[in-house]
């Protein structure tokens, strides 16, 4: 007898019941099969986000690349920053090589043995950059101001071809002819004659007040 699929559950012969949950297999009797569904979904979400999971990110990494060992950098070790209001709570370079070795044993010593490029080197160990070269403005609002007024001439480039090709022409209300003429109506017709419009019309005179 061919298994049937309903609602996710196979249904086989001899009455009985087997739904696939990630990869276990179910078998149970139909009177206890809503119960079993519930517990037995609920094992399986466990264990698809549990750590380490199916589903969780070491998981998913495990996934497509089996050979990937994670790694997460250790954020209770003090970190370098460069800041100008205090100095940084450890060297900038923390694995010396052995020329840079020697120099900090050479440092122990007098300073008067040590030429200006070793002193720069030494401090090239400890700071990333000096107070000049963190106070030097930077460039960035070159970019900014380019790429702001790059996407106003797009902007506008856009909406010229817009207005050529896409926007349906101006409605025949728009014509200084009927602009005239329903000035004109609206005169006539007295519209607002203490402050608005007809206030301002000398009909005496037929013309605007002066």
């Amino acid at each position: 007898m061919m298994p049937q699929f309903e609602n996710n559950i196979f249904f086989g012969g001899g009455g009985e019941q087997r739904q696939l949950v990630g990869d276990f297999a179910l078998i149970c009797q139909p009177a206890d099969f809503a119960g079993m569904l519930s517990v037995s979904a609920f094992r399986a979400g466990g264990l698809l986000v549990r750590r380490g999971g199916l589903l969780a990110p070491a998981g998913i990494r495990a996934a497509h690349d089996p050979g990937h060992v994670s790694t997460q950098e250790d954020m209770s070790v003090p970190k370098y920053y460069d800041r100008r209001d205090h100095f940084p709570d450890v060297p900038y370079q923390q694995e010396l090589s052995a020329e840079q070795k020697a120099l900090k044993e050479k440092e122990k010593g007098s300073w008067k043995n040590l030429s200006d490029e070793e002193k720069v080197a030494l401090y090239r160990i400890t700071f990333h950059q000096t107070y000049a070269e963190m106070k030097k403005p930077s460039n960035e609002w070159k970019t900014v101001l380019g790429g702001t007024f790059l996407f106003i001439g797009f902007t506008g480039l856009v909406v010229w071809w817009q207005r050529l090709y896409v926007f349906p022409p101006a409605p025949h209300t728009f014509s200084e002819d009927w602009i005239a003429k329903q000035t004109k109506k609206m005169i006539d017709m007295r519209v607002n004659p203490i402050e608005g419009l007809a206030s301002n019309w000398d009909y005496e005179k037929n013309e605007w007040k002066k």
